[in-house]
């Protein structure tokens, strides 16, 4: 026991420490700012909003603010940030993302390719031009005859029937353009749950900020309570080393939670499509929404509007149009040529001509038979890829409901255990301010009480993810 006051002052000043310290006046003295001159001074604790048990009415969203985006480098000011809701930041990256954009024009692309293909339905015309200068020797001359003769053509092609090759190449672009198509479906889709998932994470960083500043709020509290018993020598110095251990580490968990807020918003902006250093407000909507949902239901909307699964279909389609041209090579091609033009050496003298052409080939080292092959076999794959496909599409519509449901009920969980771990502090803090409890009693009740919160925040966000991703796996933008 430490002896260096009187004992009539010892007393007074124990139980004024004891009054000062007691929970009462400890909930209404505002924490002091942070011994360390490095340290920022500690924001104020949110209360964290209360989860709605599942099936109950949901809660209207929290209003908390974000907070204040770094100056951008270079300025010498702070630039003025750019506030999104999430509907907001889902249209700006639908509109700046670069795999959108490279997406869209590799759909131009393939539909470009359609009428290239079907060019062969229409004639075709050449216009060909030839000048040639001859010298002959002529025995009955004696000498040596010069000539020049100049040709002047126009010929003209028609394809009229060549069995479907032409018709199997429209076909296979065709398919080429709508798998194109739903590839830009499929990259949308992967924006919007990539935006969504990065704008939870920025909420999660914040509230779990909020979360660290409320640890290190009442780790600084109880180290001048041990501090305190201390000085009046009712509480051994081992309370205030343990409680200064504490400190430091409540201050580290705070370093390390700002410092998640500026990378979960650096994903953001990229998700944006937008420079890492933009500075970025959003809305906190972290909040629990029950909805009713059909596994089912889901899975039905799936395998109706996955753009995999379109693209699967379509590249079975291709691959059976390659078989069918491929087949075609072993008939004749029909064609109707004409030529008009001139010819002649002095002066050029009509000519023309029409007629039909058949091109028939009979042989060709066995290369039409293997291509019918590759052909043959290319089908089967397409229709093998598309059942796998079909496969993994069940499989995450079935993982993201298990999630989502998880993560509702862990929203209960944790705010159950919120509740708890609060009471067991107050009883520890009531038991420590008696003189009847330890340090360690106190300190273990914090940490309980941060880790709840921690835990309630993550339940949170893994259910907005969730439901994120549930979106994304069952079609929707």
């Amino acid at each position: 026991m430490h002896s260096r006051h009187p004992v009539v002052p010892g007393v007074i000043l124990a139980l004024a420490a004891a009054l000062a310290w007691s929970p009462a006046v400890r909930a209404q003295a505002p924490p002091a700012a942070p011994s360390g001159p490095a340290a920022p001074p500690p924001a104020p604790s949110p209360a964290a909003p209360p989860a709605t048990p599942p099936g109950t009415p949901a809660p209207g969203p929290a209003t908390t603010p974000a907070p204040a985006a770094p100056p951008t480098p270079g300025t010498g000011q702070a630039a003025r940030p750019l506030h999104l809701t999430l509907a907001e930041a889902t249209a700006l990256a639908l509109r700046q993302q670069p795999t959108i954009r490279s997406a869209r024009q590799s759909q131009l692309a393939a539909e470009a390719r359609v009428p290239q293909a079907a060019a062969a339905y229409y004639p075709r015309a050449d216009v060909i031009g030839a000048a040639t200068r001859t010298q002959t020797f002529s025995t009955t001359l004696n000498r040596s005859v010069r000539g020049n003769n100049l040709d002047l053509e126009l010929q003209a092609r028609q394809l009229v029937f060549d069995f479907g090759k032409t018709a199997a190449l429209v076909d296979q672009a065709r398919a080429g353009a709508r798998i194109a198509a739903d590839e830009l479906t499929r990259v949308r889709e992967v924006v919007v749950q990539n935006v969504r998932q990065a704008y939870f994470g920025v909420l999660q960083a914040q509230r779990l900020v909020a979360v660290a500043d409320a640890n290190l709020a009442r780790s600084e509290l109880n180290l001048r309570s041990a501090q305190g018993f201390y000085d009046v020598g009712t509480k051994p110095k081992s309370d205030v080393t343990k409680a200064e251990v504490e400190v430091a580490n409540a201050r580290v968990l705070m370093i390390s939670a700002r410092n998640n807020v500026r990378l979960a918003q650096t994903t953001l902006a990229n998700a944006l499509g937008l420079e890492a250093t933009a500075p970025i407000q959003i809305d906190d909507i972290l909040t629990y929404e029950p909805l009713a949902l059909d596994a089912a239901q889901l899975l039905t909307e799936a395998l109706a509007n996955r753009p995999e699964l379109r693209q699967a279909q379509a590249r079975v389609d291709s691959a059976r149009a390659q078989l069918a041209g491929a087949r075609a090579e072993y008939l004749p091609d029909l064609s109707l040529v004409g030529v008009y033009g001139g010819a002649g050496e002095d002066q050029l003298r009509e000519t023309w001509s029409i007629g039909a052409q058949l091109s028939w080939n009979l042989f060709q080292g066995f290369a039409t038979q293997n291509r019918v092959r590759e052909a043959q076999a290319l089908v089967e794959t397409a229709r093998a890829d598309a059942d796998s496909l079909e496969l993994q599409v069940r499989l995450e519509v079935e993982q993201a409901y298990i999630t989502v449901v998880e993560a509702a009920e862990r929203i209960g969980a944790t705010q159950k255990a919120i509740e708890s771990a609060q009471e067991n502090l107050r009883l520890a803090q009531g038991r420590y301010d008696a003189g009847v409890g330890t340090i360690l009693d106190l300190t273990d009740a914090q940490l309980a009480l941060s880790n709840a919160e921690a835990d309630h925040v993550r339940a949170l966000t893994d259910y907005r993810v969730g439901l994120a991703t549930l979106d994304r796996v069952v079609g929707r933008l």
